[in-house]
C-alpha cells in the first residue's frame, strides 16, 4: 500500500491529533528509509514494507529535522515552516506517525539544536 503524503489545508481523519504531533518528540523509525525524488522523498518502511511519497518539501525538511529537536513544532521552526502551514504539517506528520514512519523519541533524545 502507498500513500502520498501534501500538506494541504484539507482535514483528514487520523488517530493521532495534528496538535498532540505537534507537541511531542519525534523521530524516523530505525526501518524508514527516505529516498530523496525530485517532488521531495519516497519513504519505505521495510518492517510494514509500507511505501509513503512526501509530496512536500518543507514536510520532507521537517521529517528530516524531528531527532534534532524536542518537538515537531521546534523541527518546524528550523525547517522555516510559516505558522499558517504548521497545522497542516502536523495534520501530515500524524498520518506519518498512523503507519509508523515516525516514532515517539526516547525520552533521552530530548537535546535542542539551535
Amino acid at each position: 500500500m502507498r500513500g502520498v503524503l501534501i500538506a494541504t489545508a484539507g482535514t483528514g481523519a487520523v488517530t493521532i491529533g495534528s496538535d498532540e504531533v505537534l507537541d511531542a518528540g519525534w523521530t524516523l523509525h530505525d526501518q524508514v528509509s527516505l529516498r530523496p525524488e525530485r517532488f521531495g522523498a519516497l519513504a519505505y518502511h521495510f518492517g510494514t514494507r509500507r511505501l509513503s511519497f512526501i509530496k512536500d518539501h518543507g514536510l520532507l525538511a521537517v521529517v528530516r529535522a524531528l531527532g534534532d529537536h524536542h518537538s515537531a513544532r521546534a523541527a518546524c521552526a528550523t525547517a522555516g515552516i510559516e505558522p499558517a502551514r504548521v497545522p497542516a504539517i502536523g495534520r501530515a506528520l500524524a498520518t506519518l506517525a498512523d503507519s509508523t514512519m515516525i516514532v515517539p523519541a526516547p525520552a533521552t533524545s530530548t537535546s535542542e539544536s539551535a
